[in-house]
């Protein structure tokens, strides 16, 4: 009997130390109030706190200084919903560190120090309603395709960031967009911001402060004017503006006609020169039956 309990000491110590990580081992400067939430808020973290119970719901790691998170971060946490990484020091956001979090729900990266957000950062999010990335003040770049894969997102928050422009492609996939926050940006009313402007005239009703809370600055003396008192008409000298995208597609066209043209033009002069020969070969024959 004694030899079998020595053999299960260790399976028992292992499926003891495997409960534990899943939900009744709470890290240390922290509470867990619940089975499924840790809560971290304001302890002065400096790094994602250890152990973190696998089956957690609700992480709350506000009011810290944390400067990154792991790319693999959320692959052993699947049931996660709910995580607020408000008011830390992230700056970047590796590619794929939020491709697994396919039950998150909530996320919430706002008053960081993102400097921007690459294109497929949220490829996996398919069920998150809520995103908050507002306060970010060095954030001066979205990619077109940063929240692509997002069908479910309801609310988005990009306030109070570094944003000059944004290209309009990072709004439209959002097709259950219910409200979105830009206000507090500096926007510079130039060509490029124009379809964004055609954008947030057809869908003002999603803005909380309406078209009253947007300024931008006027390209000629940097003067800020609310998007109220603009007009499609406002941009009617951009009609001819081409992006730098369409600048591509031009010379790229330009230049397949232009070997299109080439080829052809070769292709009739080998055709016409054989006609030729075959021409004067005819005619060196009759002469030759003539004679």
């Amino acid at each position: 009997m004694l030899p079998c309990i020595n053999w299960l000491q260790p399976f028992l110590a292992l499926l003891s130390s495997t409960l534990l990580t899943r939900g009744h081992n709470c890290p240390s400067s922290c509470l867990c109030p619940d089975h499924h939430t840790v809560d971290c808020q304001g302890q002065g973290l400096t790094s994602l706190p250890s152990p973190i119970p696998l089956d957690v719901r609700r992480l709350l790691l506000s009011d810290n200084w944390i400067p990154w998170i792991p790319s693999d971060f959320l692959v052993l946490y699947s049931d996660l919903v709910y995580l607020d990484l408000r008011n830390n020091s992230l700056s970047v956001l590796e590619p794929g560190t939020l491709s697994t979090s396919s039950r998150l729900v909530f996320l919430d990266l706002g008053s960081n120090n993102l400097t921007e957000i690459q294109s497929g950062t949220f490829v996996e999010s398919r069920s998150l309603i809520k995103l908050r990335l507002g306060n970010n003040p060095y954030l001066s770049l979205v990619e077109e395709d940063a929240f692509l894969g997002l069908t479910s997102l309801r609310e988005l928050e990009l306030e109070r960031n570094g944003l000059q422009g944004l290209d309009v492609g990072v709004l439209e996939p959002l097709t259950s967009l219910r409200v979105v926050r830009l206000e507090g940006n500096p926007w510079v009313c130039n060509c490029h911001f124009a379809k964004l402007f055609v954008w947030l005239t057809e869908n003002c009703h999603k803005l909380p402060m309406g078209m009253e809370g947007l300024q931008c600055s006027l390209p000629m003396d940097g003067s800020l004017m609310s998007l109220s008192l603009l007009s499609e008409a406002s941009f009617r000298e951009c009609r001819g503006y081409l992006s730098l995208t369409d600048i591509l597609i031009v010379i790229f066209s330009g230049i397949s006609v232009s070997v299109v043209a080439i080829i052809a033009s070769f292709f009739l002069a080998s055709m016409v020169h054989c006609f030729q020969r075959l021409g004067k070969a005819g005619q060196a024959e009759e002469e030759e039956g003539n004679d």
